[in-house]
Formats: structure tokens, C-alpha cells, sequence
């Protein structure tokens, strides 16, 4: 999960350009931003309308110009929620990389390629209002023959104790050092009732 500065492909040059650049040329009404938003918010609609078919869906987030606009816009989203939420942030930020919130978003959280964290997954849940599980294999245990897969949950703010217990979920991530994979559960009826109050 990671986000904030769009990454050109030139051959085999990779231009990552920053984000006060990304603002000016939103302000100026660049075309070709224009048109990169416009194509995200096609992809959004037809996920959300359910108007692509499933191997339609596979096939576009196999393309990595859009798979990249995807994770360019959660990047920003989250960058976003930690600057609207800074007070909160700074101690863990400034804890974790001894730098201030503005240059955390920066360097950690908005370039392409940056790893997430916890504080980028805690603040993408947040931000969506949805519930993140990050589960991770433990081969602590590798002696006696066994590894363990242990999971942690990222409940979004103001979630009642009540609904945290009566909800799956949403998405389900397995960690490995340096990646996340999305883990897709087999469809029981709380994930289903799940991804129905998300469409209505």
C-alpha cells in the first residue's frame, strides 16, 4: 500500500514526479492529469456498478498503468488522512523516522515503491471506514515443526465494540517483509453481507 507521486514509464526510465507538481497541474487544469482522474474514476464506477465481469476486472488490474493510478489515489488518500489527522500521527511518526508529519507524507508515504507500515494501513482503514486484516506467518515455532499464522486487525476510528464483533474484515492482507498480497476467502455469508452494505 503505498502512494503519492506518479511514476511515468519512458522505456526502461521510471520519473517519479512530486506531488506540488501533481496540485499545480490539477489547478491548471492539465489535460493529462484530467484524463488519468478521469480513467480512475471509470474504473471506480464500473467496480462499484458491477458493470465488468469478473475476468474483465482481473485483466485491468493486471494492467500496471491502471494498478499504479489505484494505488497512486490510495497513497493520496492516505497522505491526506494523516495531514487532516497530524496531531494524532506525529508522536508515532516522529517516533518511527525522527521527522515531521509533512516530511514523513513526503518521503514514506506518497513516493511509488515506498513500503507501507502500520501507520499507512492504520490510516488507509481510517480513512475508508473499512477493516483491514494483515495476517503473517510465524515460523517461530519451525522447531517443533509447525508455523503459526497469526493476524492483526486495523479497525477503522469510531467503530463500536459491538460492530468490530459483528463485522468480518473487509479485506485481508498476507504480509510478507516488503509486500502485501490481497488473500481472497473463500465467500462465507458475513464477508457477502459485508460486501453488500459496501455497494448499498
Amino acid at each position: 500500500m503505498m502512494l503519492l507521486s506518479t511514476m511515468f514509464f519512458l522505456g526502461s526510465i521510471t520519473v517519479q514526479e512530486p506531488l506540488s507538481s501533481l496540485a499545480a497541474e490539477y489547478q491548471a487544469g492539465s489535460p493529462i492529469l484530467l484524463e488519468k482522474i478521469k480513467m480512475f474514476l471509470e474504473q471506480l464506477d464500473d467496480i462499484l456498478l458491477g458493470s465488468d465481469d469478473y475476468e474483465e476486472l482481473v485483466n485491468r488490474s493486471r494492467d500496471q498503468s491502471v494498478s499504479d493510478y489505484i494505488v497512486m489515489f490510495f497513497r493520496f488518500v492516505t497522505a491526506g488522512e494523516i495531514r487532516t489527522r497530524a496531531e494524532f500521527f506525529e508522536p508515532f511518526i516522529t517516533g518511527l523516522s525522527n521527522s515531521t508529519v509533512d516530511h514523513f507524507c513526503k518521503t514514506s508515504v506518497e513516493p511509488m515503491g515506498e513500503e507501507s507500515d502500520h501507520i499507512h494501513i492504520t490510516t488507509l482503514s481510517d480513512a475508508l471506514g473499512v477493516a483491514i486484516r494483515v495476517v503473517y506467518l510465524d515460523r517461530s515455532s519451525c522447531d517443533s515443526g509447525g508455523v503459526t499464522v497469526n493476524h492483526h486487525d486495523f479497525v477503522p476510528v469510531g467503530t463500536s465494540e459491538k460492530q468490530e464483533e459483528a463485522s468480518a474484515p473487509f479485506i485481508t492482507l498476507l504480509y510478507r517483509p516488503g509486500h502485501y498480497d490481497i488473500l481472497y476467502p473463500k465467500p462465507s455469508s458475513k464477508v457477502l453481507d459485508n460486501v453488500e452494505k459496501m455497494i448499498v
